[in-house]
């Protein structure tokens, strides 16, 4: 939500069903009024001119979405809380994996350079390897790849091999900031018994650098990762959302999870589980008609704008915002 103005008084507050949703700095009550409607299973909040699937508005300044008030009854945590990597704990993305590939690009010589708009298109191949994989089968081989297929294989983990290494040293020198509120979440969720993984298509060594350099190594001791290669099918495939909760020994329909892409929101309703959106640069325009809830990002304060109890409220019923 673009164009956040300074702190001002609540102007308006509704209530459905356990949860409460605040508006904050708009000028009067007068001046926009808070609008509810319900597609088939979703309640959709509107305020003004704002649109629940674009985010796009000159008057809705942000949103807080949260427990209800001490008469309701409160819902039942969710038993996990499942984030994706790129795009959710860090806009990796543009100046991220795309600069790292295409460094990898340059040193290998191969005459490839994968410009902004493109790696947009790219992206809707879940996983590294096999985004460079479709990518030269679409455009050609470079001249230096082998011919056979195996041969061709070796040759993709050997770049997505260099490439996460040049990713990690990124991460290292951290140019690369957590999204607001990630941190805030995830010690929210701990500390009230809530377990938490990161579930990602990319490489584990590039996610389990994120996890411990930008988080720190306190909270990534109790982060359980899944990534890269752990399961054969990839994104929008909900085989690693399946996984993380096998693993941790949960019901997929208690798990939450937060993801910035439309794969990602494939994979994870496929697997049952609720799912809330928070856009990244490069999924701002993207379709996420089946999120649960879609936000421009988790928030810190005061520009909060979820929290576990609307997580643990969201179990209970579907929103958008």
């Amino acid at each position: 939500m673009a164009g956040i103005l300074p702190t001002a008084n609540i102007s308006s507050t509704v209530r459905s069903s356990t949860l409460s949703v605040r508006h904050f700095r708009s000028p009067s009550p007068s001046q926009s009024q808070l609008r509810t409607k319900r597609r088939g299973g979703t309640v959709v909040l509107s305020l003004g001119s704002f649109s629940p699937i674009n985010g796009r508005s000159s008057k809705l300044r942000s949103v807080v979405c949260s427990a209800g008030d001490d008469s309701s009854p409160s819902a039942a945590l969710p038993a996990a809380l499942l984030f994706d990597c790129d795009g959710v704990l860090v806009d990796t993305e543009k100046d991220g994996h795309r600069i790292s590939f295409n460094e990898t690009f340059s040193e290998k010589e191969l005459g490839v350079h994968w410009d902004v708009e493109l790696y947009g298109e790219l992206l809707k191949i879940g996983g590294g390897k096999e985004r460079m994989t479709a990518y030269f089968n679409k455009t050609g081989w470079p001249v230096k790849a082998p011919k056979g297929e195996g041969e061709r294989k070796d040759f993709i983990a050997s770049l997505h091999k260099r490439k996460t290494e040049l990713f990690m040293a990124l991460i290292e020198k951290r140019l690369l900031p957590l999204r607001p509120g990630v941190q805030r979440i995830i010690d929210e969720a701990l500390g009230n018994g809530v377990q938490v993984a990161v579930c990602s298509t990319s490489n584990e060594k590039a996610v389990s650098a994120i996890v411990s350099n930008l988080l720190g190594p306190d909270r990534a001791e109790k982060i359980t990762i899944f990534a890269g290669d752990v399961v054969p099918r990839k994104k929008p495939d909900p085989a690693i959302y399946l996984l993380a909760a096998s693993t941790l020994s949960v019901d997929p329909s208690s798990c939450v999870v937060i993801e910035d892409s439309g794969i990602g929101l494939a994979a994870a309703k496929a697997a049952g589980m609720k799912c809330i959106v928070t856009k990244s640069g490069y999924t701002a325009d993207e379709d996420f008609e089946n999120a649960d809830a879609i936000f421009d990002c988790i928030g810190d304060p005061p520009e909060i704008r979820f929290d576990l109890g609307f997580c643990a409220n969201l179990l209970q019923k579907q929103f958008v915002s």
